[in-house]
């Protein structure tokens, strides 16, 4: 709660202002029943017209008052909440730019989607209602019960029985609320979940006709959401009745006892009135603590869960970092071992290599064999469980995150491309690039002539995730917001799967104008031809690595997906 509640630091001014104007017009209604007392006391009983035009003009300039104060109250509160949401969400967004791929996995994307939009929304409302109508609650019931004991202390004691009663209850309700909004928020998470999959999926259930099963997956986390929401707002408003009956005795209690004072002379009939007007404040505050129970409840389960995302600890290699830039992108591999968090098998295991600046790696192996983990461990989006990753024969934990990642050109296994133009696809690489270095990079990546044949040519709008696109332009428009950053290394994960041999072939050669290290994981043996030197993974392990000819002399593995891919040409004795 404190980590999300210190966003309103900057605030404080206008919050106090909120609160301010919040205590005058509390004052105000701790003065207006007061008042009315005095004037049946002193005008209506003593039919003194006067005294009936003072006070009933006095408590009608106090209500205009009150008005335009909580007019302004509005103003600033909503000022405070808004102001303090974006930043909440600013800072929210920024933190999870941040993460590591370990962290990131933590939390599924629907659940970081409830969490900027529901729990953030949720603890906006509440900053609102606190400034504006919350803290007038107990605020109201504190002072009602202390100006009524300045009336008459005698008929007042009966709220020294029943607000501590109400006060326990409600403490009660409260603790039991919030791990019941939990369980909702958790709720809202699975729907949003499975929402999430069946957008992105549609493609794929439409054409495996699956649409059915999937309507049914969605019922099912949407009644665990209905009956989980069903079952907290009855607890909820199951307490306002037993509030109203406590509070409602306690009025009857006052008037009968009160009438039996004011008739034996020992209290005045303005003096019953305004006890009674007190209580009935109290009453209505003590009945807003259900509404406020719920909102905290659910508050409370939200911050936590926006505080878990900010509160998430990165490894931190800032003592080691010095800001020199990557010169050459030589890169090398020491006895590095790696496992997913809370997974048990090695998805690497002490491997090691080395590629010397400028050069060409490709890395061939089964599904699962650790190529791509490789990959991911070069930019720092993991952290080796053991061994080092040098580039220019530095660790990579010398050089800041930033240095390093804007030094690699990366293009993953499953092209990701944003809504926006073609252009501005391609130019998302490199901050402020120009329409020419956009070209460049088209060109060199072999999509410029597709992109020219467009209508709107590289103005063209690119559908969500590409979906106007073929798989192997996507491809290569990624290739090319890889390539317009000049990267030092440059990274492809299998980016050219869906290209023809000619296409590929271009693509190849026109690297090599790049002065970049260039790593290359790749399922087909014409792709890995073209490097300098080829590693074959195998469960997390290196069992072979030199260039095409030395590995179909020395791997009968390579040499069988040689021939898988090749035919029997590259057949050699002893093979």
């Amino acid at each position: 709660m404190r980590t999300v509640f210190s966003f309103i630091k900057p605030y404080r001014f206008h919050a106090i202002l909120a609160f301010s104007f919040m205590l005058m017009e509390i004052a105000v209604e701790l003065l207006l029943p007061l008042f009315l007392g005095l004037m049946i006391d002193q005008g209506v009983i003593q039919s003194d017209m006067s005294q009936i035009i003072f006070w009933g003009s006095l408590m009608i300039g106090l209500s205009l008052f009150a008005f335009i104060i909580g007019i302004l109250n509005s103003f600033y509160s909503s000022h405070v909440s808004m102001s303090f949401a974006y930043d909440l969400r600013q800072g929210l967004f920024e933190k999870v730019q941040r993460f590591s791929f370990e962290s990131l996995s933590k939390f599924p994307s629907s659940s970081l989607v409830t969490r900027f939009t529901n729990d953030i929304r949720q603890i906006q409302t509440t900053v609102f209602m606190i400034l504006r109508i919350m803290a007038k609650a107990p605020l109201l019931v504190f002072g009602g019960i202390a100006m009524s004991f300045i009336v008459n202390p005698r008929l007042a004691s009966i709220f020294l029985i029943i607000v501590p009663i109400v006060l326990l209850f409600l403490g009660w309700v409260m603790k039991k609320a919030g791990k019941m909004f939990l369980n909702v928020q958790e709720s809202v998470d699975r729907v949003n979940r499975v929402m999430q999959e069946n957008l992105s999926g549609i493609r794929l259930i439409k054409a495996f006709t699956r649409t059915h099963f999937e309507k049914g997956r969605f019922s099912q986390a949407n009644q665990t959401l209905a009956d989980t929401s069903r079952r907290t707002f009855r607890f909820i408003e199951a307490s306002f009745p037993i509030l109203f009956l406590i509070m409602n005795m306690s009025i009857i209690f006052i008037l009968w006892f009160g009438s039996a004072e004011s008739i034996a002379g020992q209290t005045e009939v303005g003096e019953v009135v305004t006890i009674v007007n007190y209580a009935l404040r109290v009453s209505m505050s003590l009945s807003m603590f259900s509404f406020i129970i719920m909102l905290l409840s659910r508050t409370k389960a939200s911050a936590d869960r926006v505080a878990e995302v900010l509160t998430i600890e990165e490894n931190s290699d800032s003592d080691q970092q010095t800001e020199r830039p990557i010169q050459n992108g030589s890169v090398a591999f020491e006895n590095v071992t790696f496992t997913y968090p809370g997974a048990a098998e090695k998805v690497l295991d002490s491997i090691s290599f080395t590629v010397p600046a400028g050069k060409k790696l490709a890395i061939i192996g089964a599904t699962g064999s650790g190529k791509t983990t490789a990959f991911q461990l070069l930019p720092r989006l993991y952290h080796p469980d053991q061994g080092t990753i040098y580039i220019d024969q530095e660790p990579i934990v010398s050089y800041p995150i930033d240095t390093l990642r804007k030094s690699i050109g990366y293009v993953p296994q499953s092209p990701l491309l944003f809504s926006g133009s073609i252009r501005e696809n391609i130019a998302w690489g490199k901050k402020g690039a120009t329409l020419d270095e956009v070209k460049q990079a088209a060109k060199d990546a072999q999509i410029h002539d597709t992109i020219t044949n467009l209508t709107d040519e590289y103005e063209t709008r690119v559908g969500q995730r590409g979906v106007n696109l073929s798989g192997g332009q996507k491809q290569r428009i990624s290739i090319a917001r890889a390539l317009i950053r000049n990267p030092k290394i440059l990274m492809l994960d299998d980016s050219t799967s869906a290209l023809d041999l000619q296409t590929e072939a271009k693509l190849l050669e026109a690297i090599q104008t790049y002065q970049c290290t260039t790593f290359m994981i790749t399922q087909k043996i014409s792709t890995a031809q073209q490097a300098d030197h080829i590693l074959l993974f195998d469960e997390g392990r290196i069992l072979a690595g030199g260039t095409h000819e030395e590995l179909l002399q020395t791997s009968a593995l390579y040499h069988e997906i040689v021939n898988s891919q090749m035919g029997k040409e590259y057949e050699y004795e002893g093979h």
